[in-house]
């Protein structure tokens, strides 16, 4: 079994979910006590945010580019940035180590494409929903059309992300109003949603919600189990 590396904390609350899907998921596979074999950077999340606030995304890339120098250190065989935001400096992180890069961006865009999906409506920090470098990378990569809600649900959704669910506050009436704004999406003409932030996972499943799931964290999760397992051949093509 190989190592996988996550550079985490970005918050700790979904660095959490990746560790126990990443380990569930290798016990489905091989059953009994396996686990996975993990190295993990755990950063400080306030350092990171202070950093995006202040648009000094080249210092944040250098941040992320250390911890993954010591997950390739440490032994680890590939690198996940454990959140969908820091891929925005995704290239850079990967140029600064040997061991492949695992994008989140492209194995989202996979399993979209694989079912037959073209206008996803992301749901995703302010940062991912209005930067280039998602919608972008989806369009480039796979023809993706991604949408992304309104100036005003936009700000909530961030809200929602940063003020409660990376403080592992979850609530209701925040569940029910990230619905309300995936049911405008499909008013819209969305044929699927992307939970484009890895703690909309903690909020959101494909239980109460008017259109198809497509949980980032969860698939990135997967790819990285299959890299460690060295199910097929597909990982080899993740590098940055």
């Amino acid at each position: 079994m190989r190592t996988i590396g996550l550079i985490g904390g970005m918050s700790w609350e979904s660095t959490a979910v990746y560790y126990r899907q990443i380990n569930e998921a290798v016990r489905i596979r091989l059953g009994g006590l396996a686990s996975a074999k993990v190295a993990m950077q755990s950063l400080d999340f306030s350092e990171v945010v202070a950093l995006q606030k202040s648009d000094r995304w080249d210092d944040a890339a250098a941040l992320l580019s250390d911890a993954a120098k010591r997950l390739e250190a440490a032994g680890a065989d590939c690198v996940l940035i454990c959140t969908n935001t820091m891929h925005l400096v995704a290239a850079e992180v990967a140029q600064s180590v040997t061991i492949p890069l695992i994008d989140i961006r492209r194995e989202t865009g996979r399993v979209l494409a694989a079912n037959g999906k073209k206008r996803p409506l992301l749901l995703a920090t302010r940062y991912s929903m209005e930067h280039g470098f998602y919608a972008d990378y989806m369009r480039d990569e796979f023809g993706i059309d991604v949408m992304v809600p309104n100036e005003i649900d936009r700000a909530k959704i961030h809200s929602v992300i940063f003020d409660e669910l990376c403080c592992g506050i979850v609530k209701p009436e925040s569940r029910q109003a990230l619905e309300k704004i995936i049911l405008r999406g499909k008013e819209a003409g969305a044929d699927c949603v992307i939970l484009g932030c890895t703690e909309i996972c903690l909020s959101i499943t494909d239980d109460n919600v008017a259109l198809p799931v497509f949980d980032s964290t969860t698939i990135h999760s997967d790819a990285a189990v299959s890299m460690a397992l060295e199910e097929g051949v597909a990982n080899k093509q993740n590098a940055v």
